[in-house]
């Protein structure tokens, strides 16, 4: 039975990994411009209720950075560091209240992601800050709609 339900999460992870790519991908317009509205960050929350996924979404995020981002291995390696950090974050807040689960996604790339951010491309540390969590504000709220509806969903992985 173990072996089922890790071939079962193996292929959740998969899963999550093309979808967040392929969400990535078409939302590539806006989810790497002035304002980074990457709706696939909403995912992060899909660890509040399945821990399993924490490295998968970072590796999801090292991916779609490697594929679409083109600004080398600070932004691959950074990405993987601010999603799995992300997807901790969820799970563990999502133990003290839901609506706290939106706070990585919120807080974690607006902070993060401008440290490498601002030294790439040369822009202030601090207008990144500003464009990048004007950018995180509705992944966030999405992210706690997709915690609501996975909760429902939760026993069929157990």
């Amino acid at each position: 039975m173990q072996n089922k339900i890790s071939v079962k999460k193996i292929t959740i992870s998969g899963l999550v990994i093309a979808i967040y790519i392929v969400i990535m991908y078409l939302t590539q317009s806006f989810a790497f411009g002035q304002y980074q509205v990457r709706i696939a960050t909403s995912f992060y929350a899909m660890a509040a209720v399945y821990p399993f996924l924490i490295v998968p979404l970072g590796l999801a995020n090292f991916l779609s950075n490697t594929l679409m981002g083109g600004l080398g291995p600070p932004d691959m390696i950074g990405g993987l560091i601010a999603g799995l950090i992300t997807a901790s974050l969820c799970y563990y807040l999502r133990k003290v209240n839901i609506y706290l689960a939106a706070l990585p996604i919120l807080v974690v790339p607006t902070l993060l992601v401008p440290i490498w951010l601002s030294y790439l491309l040369n822009i202030p540390y601090l207008a990144l800050v500003i464009s990048v969590g004007i950018g995180q504000v509705i992944p966030a709220i999405i992210g706690v709609i997709i915690i609501k509806y996975l909760e429902k969903y939760k026993e069929r992985l157990k």
